[in-house]
């Protein structure tokens, strides 16, 4: 299942975001992509909360890998990239990019997997959210 769903999410780029240069510090862009996830979670219809209080689920990052193409800067408007690359039983892959007026600064890979709460140990993906990540 290769590119089944793209999410984009705009973000600003604060002065607390960036370095004495002005350029964002490498790990807030995690922050965004972050930011970006859970507000694809959001527009399919699920609060992380509610996965946690009502499902007893939580997703947590496994793995990523990013690449620093070009910088962001202060006050720059970015848009954030979700797309759902693959959806497996526990885990789920996303390709993500971030972009200013067009242009790809970062693109990361990243595993996510589905953990119960209690144990942290990986359990199915549940099947309302694998649907709705499946089909807009």
């Amino acid at each position: 299942m290769t590119n089944i769903q793209q999410f984009s999410w705009p973000i600003r780029v604060y002065y607390e975001d960036t370095d004495a240069g002005g350029v964002v510090y490498h790990s807030n862009y995690l922050n965004f992509m972050e930011r970006a996830r859970t507000e694809w979670l959001r527009a399919l219809g699920f609060e992380q909360t509610t996965l946690l209080n009502e499902l007893g689920v939580m997703i947590v990052i496994h793995s990523l890998s990013i690449a620093f193409k070009s910088p962001a800067r202060f006050n720059d408007a970015l848009q954030v990239h979700c797309t759902l690359a693959n959806a497996g039983r526990t885990s789920m892959d996303v390709t993500q990019a971030i972009y200013r007026d067009g242009v790809q600064l970062i693109e990361a890979q990243v595993k996510a997997v589905f953990v119960d709460a209690q144990s942290f140990r990986p359990v199915p993906i549940p099947p309302a959210i694998k649907q709705a990540m499946l089909t807009l």
